[in-house]
């Protein structure tokens, strides 16, 4: 197994990748994008992979903004830590800081392209491929109105009442809100009724179709999770619908309403969406979903990979997991997470990255476990959400082991 490399010099402050669903890393895998509160606020860095020059690019003050994940921060104030999304080709990060959509360069050069209406929520944001498109999907305010210091518990002080709940009971709405980058007019907002949306993601191949999502799902998760948006033609549709016609797994699960879904994303070629979650009274799973034809292909795992993890996928189809995988004799550490009380039926107590090489027409995962990366998952900064190089040599991860969030590296070795 390989040893993993801490990237930069991180001592006494936390530094993280950007959110899984967009890359951190320029396509010419030069220029490492992140969050760092070196200042005293987190900020937007990059970091010369080459030189090993490392700057703050943005100017924030104001500590974070709250947000979908980030629940205790100020409301209208600060950085929106889940807003930062990499235009990979051009090397522009998107963010939201006091209710305005900026955007900085390699050379920190900020600009502000619009404003946060009053009276929203924001979430994760996605630039489109070609770099023209920003969505920021909000929602009504009321989905998180309420004091994390007296009304919030656990570790990311979210609320005591079940927000879906009260999306679908107050009859609250989500916005597909999107973005001319070059002008920061808003070119158009798809409004999603009883809807919490907090993940959004242009179809890397055609911009007028974004993956959405329905967060932390209080009923029918199996099938509620994953829409697609169609623009063109102003269509939504459901990704993930019951049946027993999921081919590749020879156990043969059927897909149910009850099952828990999550984390979708597109391949590079968007032909296809994968996902991962579990059965309703059965294991973990992985997923494929074929835009071009309907055809859904899940993998269930062993019954002891039960440790959450999130998949992201390289060019050629290839997974990188920081979950799940299970050596034989580990010992798996016992700690009181609190944000294992949500809706996933897993324990955030995944110890390893793993390369996985899926074969979806036999049904079958090859699990190679790159190193340890050992983080104590405890809140969202300390998930590693493992990404690859867009040359597919390297996986970047975070990780807390100590006091801070640090940010590493390790080399695929796809045959250890």
């Amino acid at each position: 197994m390989l040893v993993s490399g801490c990237v930069g010099e991180t001592a006494g402050f936390n530094t993280q990748l950007l959110y899984f669903t967009c890359s951190s890393l320029t396509e010419d895998d030069r220029y490492l994008f992140l969050i760092t509160d070196r200042t005293g606020s987190p900020n937007v860095a990059v970091r010369d992979l080459r030189t090993g020059e490392e700057r703050v690019l943005t100017d924030n003050r104001n500590g974070i903004m709250k947000s979908y994940v980030y629940f205790d921060g100020q409301p209208g104030r600060g950085l929106s830590k889940a807003s930062v999304s990499l235009d990979a080709g051009r090397g522009i990060a998107y963010y939201i800081q006091d209710d305005e959509i900026r955007c900085v360069d390699l050379a920190g050069r900020i600009r502000v392209l619009n404003r946060i209406p009053d009276g929203r929520m924001t979430a994760f944001t996605h630039v489109s491929s070609d770099g023209k498109r920003l969505c920021v999907p909000m929602t009504d305010g009321r989905c998180l109105d309420y004091d994390p210091k007296t009304e919030g518990e656990g570790l990311d002080r979210r609320p005591v009442y079940n927000i879906d709940r009260r999306v679908q009971d107050e009859n609250l709405s989500s916005y597909l809100c999107v973005y001319d980058t070059e002008s920061g007019g808003l070119l158009y907002e798809k409004q999603v009724p009883k809807c919490w949306i907090t993940h959004v993601q242009f179809d890397p191949v055609n911009p007028d179709i974004i993956l959405y999502n329905h967060e932390w799902a209080c009923f029918d998760c199996g099938i509620r999770r994953m829409w697609l948006y169609d623009r063109a033609r102003d269509e939504i549709r459901r990704v993930r619908t019951e049946g027993a016609d999921t081919l590749g797994d020879p156990r043969g699960f059927a897909r149910k309403r009850g099952d828990w879904v999550c984390h979708e994303m597109w391949s590079e070629d968007g032909r296809y969406i994968i996902y991962h979650g579990g059965y309703e009274n059965g294991p973990a799973m992985v997923g494929r979903y074929d835009l071009s034809c309907g055809q859904y292909h899940e993998i269930a795992l062993p019954d002891d990979y039960k440790s959450y993890g999130h998949f992201t996928m390289d060019a050629e189809g290839n997974l990188v997991c920081d979950g799940y995988y299970r050596h034989p004799g580990d010992v798996v550490i016992e700690r009181e997470n609190s944000t294992d009380n949500g809706p996933d039926p897993h324990k955030k107590d995944g110890l390893y990255i793993s390369f996985v090489r899926p074969d979806w027409e036999a049904g079958k995962l090859t699990w190679t476990p790159l190193c340890r990366h050992d983080s104590d998952w405890l809140g969202q900064d300390a998930h590693p959400h493992p990404v690859f190089s867009h040359d597919g040599k390297t996986v970047y991860f975070n990780s807390r082991t100590g006091r801070y969030v640090k940010v590493y590296s390790v080399p695929v070795v796809k045959n250890i």
